[in-house]
């Protein structure tokens, strides 16, 4: 089945009630159709941001089954065997689901989930509480403070920065700068929600 934004938002609040789930789904969205656009995927770009939108379906009701849950989920909806694919696979070493990241767009969203709290927690230290005012190395001192934000695995982000090729401070860059240009849309849905 082929899946319209608002199906997917509805999938999303039908199963994420609180709004930090809500935030953190929005926000991997927006960054993973930023990624989409800057890696030449600009085509997939919908696909990309669906996969960022649902990635958690079942983490606020089932987070002992997350990316495991997730697949019986989304066959019941008929959704698409890629998108389900590329969901469970950003659990990869993590969950239940051992489904390795393979495509480009699975290891960006392996790499960037982990990092998005990160970047989102150092935000929230900030007077401003937004990214806009945030360099690469303020984020890379909050990146070695293993004590800040201690639930994101800084490990989990490194190993996706490898899966892509790619150095860690060009992931910690390239997803600060997404989460920079997705804020505003971010904060205005949540609003409306």
């Amino acid at each position: 089945m082929e899946l319209t934004r608002a199906q997917a938002l509805d999938l999303l609040k039908e199963y994420n009630k609180e709004p930090f789930h809500r935030r953190h789904a929005l926000t991997v969205e927006a960054v993973m159709r930023w990624y989409a656009n800057e890696l030449g995927y600009g085509g997939e770009a919908d696909f990309w941001a669906a996969v960022g939108l649902l990635h958690d379906l079942d983490f606020e009701l089932w987070p002992d089954e997350h990316c495991v849950k997730v697949r019986e989920l989304m066959e019941a909806q008929g959704l698409d065997e890629a998108l389900i694919r590329a969901v469970v696979s950003h659990g990869w070493g993590m969950t239940g689901a051992d489904v390795k990241p393979e495509h480009e767009m699975e290891k960006v969203l392996f790499a960037a989930d982990e990092l998005t709290g990160l970047i989102g927690a150092a935000a929230l230290m900030r007077p401003s509480r937004s990214t806009q005012d945030m360099e690469v190395s303020s984020l890379k001192k909050k990146f070695k403070d293993k004590k800040f934000a201690a639930g994101c695995s800084r490990e989990t982000i490194t190993q996706g920065a490898q899966l892509l090729g790619w150095e860690l401070t060009d992931l910690l860059d390239r997803t600060l700068r997404a989460m920079k240009a997705g804020e505003a849309a971010v904060e205005a849905e949540l609003a409306a929600l």
